[in-house]
Parts: structure tokens; sequence; C-alpha cells
């Protein structure tokens, strides 16, 4: 019988977040920095929890360069060889700002195989569409077996009981959470399937937590309000695609339009350009779940990271958080009323 979930399901730009009486006189005195240990792996982590998402226009080496100054993660795409892995470790590779990606079956885990016996690396994210679907569960209590002492992140998934899965029975120490909120992302079009990311990480938050495992808000991020939304939500990390596309580092060249923009090609990884780029083709039983977008050239990497954490640094003065960690105790959210009317169907 079908169900219908009747209490409303909220995005970002559904709410605002309220501001209260604050000590913090200065962004300066905001520390963006968090140590993490985890459920599983013995490896204890400090840096910024914003990671490039793994998508071959933002999950690269030149993008890794930019954002390790920052102590921030890049989670590379899958496409990238051992020969790659190796060059990149002669000039400096460290393990602390990387992720290793990798789809799920017998070709993903003899290829991960080969670049983690090489590569020091502590991060590995397990990465598919629909991370509802059975084998990826096992297929991430195989890489807990083999790898005991990484760092495990995978999904995607947007509600509590697949995060209990893939915490207690594929043995994960970070659930990525994220259906269709990407810029780039056709799937809530082509599928009907989704959950407004707001109320997917408040929800899958409350789980993971409740089992000492952490999460990262993937996707739907358009601007510094929305990462600082996601942390207030209770996102330990957040995940970026378009908001670090369109840069000097991002492959691609820049391409002068009539009117005199200058634009970048960015897509996503379910797109007919991806699928044309790493399989020669799309496949006949799918069809593509992703948008190919010019989006406008924006200089260098470094100005939109400095705007981001300028901008949770400001969030965090508004509310009294003297550190970001503090951010989803001292947010209260507040509901955009136009926006409560449309989800009530007013």
């Amino acid at each position: 019988m079908t169900k219908i979930e009747t209490d409303p399901k909220l995005d970002f730009h559904q709410v605002l977040i309220k501001p209260k009486r604050s000590t913090i006189n200065s962004r300066a005195k905001v520390d963006l920095h968090r140590e993490f240990r985890f459920k599983y792996s013995s490896v204890k982590w400090k840096g910024v929890p914003i990671i490039a998402a793994n998508m071959d226009t933002i999950g690269t080496f030149e993008v890794y360069n930019a954002l390790k100054q920052h102590d921030m993660i890049t989670a590379l795409h899958k496409f990238y060889s051992l020969e790659d892995y190796k060059n990149m470790v002669q000039k400096g590779l460290d393990p602390n700002f990387y992720m290793v990606s990798t789809g799920i079956g017998e070709k993903a885990f003899e290829n991960l195989s080969n670049i983690l016996n090489e590569i020091p690396c502590y991060w590995i994210c397990i990465d598919i569409a629909n991370g509802y679907i059975s084998d990826l569960v096992d297929f991430c209590a195989k890489v807990r077996e083999t790898w005991p002492d990484k760092i495990i992140c995978a999904g995607n998934v947007v509600s509590g009981d697949m995060v209990q899965d893939l915490v207690l029975y594929g043995k994960v120490d970070v659930v990525k959470i994220g259906i269709g909120p990407g810029s780039a992302c056709t799937t809530r079009l082509k599928t009907g399937v989704g959950m407004p990311q707001l109320s997917a990480i408040l929800e899958c938050a409350e789980y993971a937590h409740r089992f000492d495992a952490h999460i990262i808000g993937d996707g739907g991020i358009t601007c510094p309000g929305d990462a600082s939304k996601a942390f207030g939500a209770g996102s330990d990390f957040i995940m970026m695609g378009g908001a670090f596309a369109g840069h000097e580092e991002n492959p691609g060249e820049v391409q002068t339009q009539s009117d005199g923009t200058q634009m970048k090609v960015f897509y996503g990884m379910s797109s007919q350009m991806a699928m044309n780029n790493h399989y020669g083709q799309m496949a006949k039983y799918r069809s593509s779940e992703g948008r190919e977008l010019k989006v406008p050239f924006k200089g260098k990497l470094e100005n939109t990271v400095l705007d981001y954490l300028g901008g949770i640094r400001s969030t965090c003065t508004y509310i009294n958080a003297k550190t970001i960690k503090q951010m989803s105790k001292c947010t209260t959210f507040v509901i955009v009323s136009q926006q409560v009317n449309n989800a009530f169907g007013g």
C-alpha cells in the first residue's frame, strides 16, 4: 500500500538560521578545524571538514593542491590510474587530504587494491548513486575486512534506516547523504526519487551519531549560507561540486561567449557527457541522470574557498559558536513562511 509522509521535508532555501546573543566579537576568533575519531578506523584526523566532490571536473589533483593549503579534503575521481597516483606521490601527496574513490563490483575492488597496495592513503570513498542496493553494504563490509584501518565513507542515502545498515553491517565510518540535490544532478526529474537535503541531513545525522558514526552532507550547497545550514543541521563534513566548478584549477578550456562572458563546462557523473568520456557511450538500459552545464569562470579557487570560510565564520559569530563543531548545538532554524504554505499545499 502506498504511504504518504505528511510532515513537510525542507531544503536549504526554505529555512534561515535564527541569530542569538553572542560573545564572539570577531570572525577571527572562530576555529573551523575539527578533530575526528572514527567508529572503526583508528586514524585520527584534523582539518576543515569540507570536501571537493569526486567528479572528474572537481575531484582532481589540481583542486587537491589548492584545497590542501586550507586543510580541506579532495575526493579524487575514480578514473585516476595507479600511474597517475604514483606520479602525484613523487610531487607530494598528503594522505590526510585526499580520498581514493571507487564504485562497487569486482573490477572496482581490483582497481582499489592496486592503488591502496602502493599509495599512502587514509580515506576511501565508496560512491554510487543509489546507496539502497544490498551490494553496497556487502562491498563496504569487504573493504573494511581487507583494510580495517582505513576511514571508509560510503553512500549516497537519505534515510536513517540505511545509515544504520551501512554503519552496523557495512562497517562504514562516514555515510554520504544526498540524492538529487546537486546542481548537475537530474535524478529527481528522471526518477521522482529524492529527499530535500536539509531534512535528509537532520534525520541521517541523528542516526549516525547514535551509532558513533559521522555523515557528509553531499550536494545542494549553492552559497556559504547553505554550507552553514548543512553544518547547523548536523553534517560533520560537507561535500561540494558545483560550488568548486569553473575555476582555473578545474579541467577544460575557458570558453568566451558571444556576449563576452567567460564560461567553463561542468557536468554530472551520470550525464551523457560523462558516460561518453569514460565508457564510450550511454548504456541502453539507463538514461542520463546528470546535466551538462556551463558555469561562469571564477578565477582562482582560492577566492571561492575564502568566501565560503568567511561566510561560515560569520555564521558562527551570529549564533555564538566558537568552533565548527558547536554549530549544530547553536543552530535554531526558522522556516520561511511562504515556503511553509507551499509545503502544505497552500
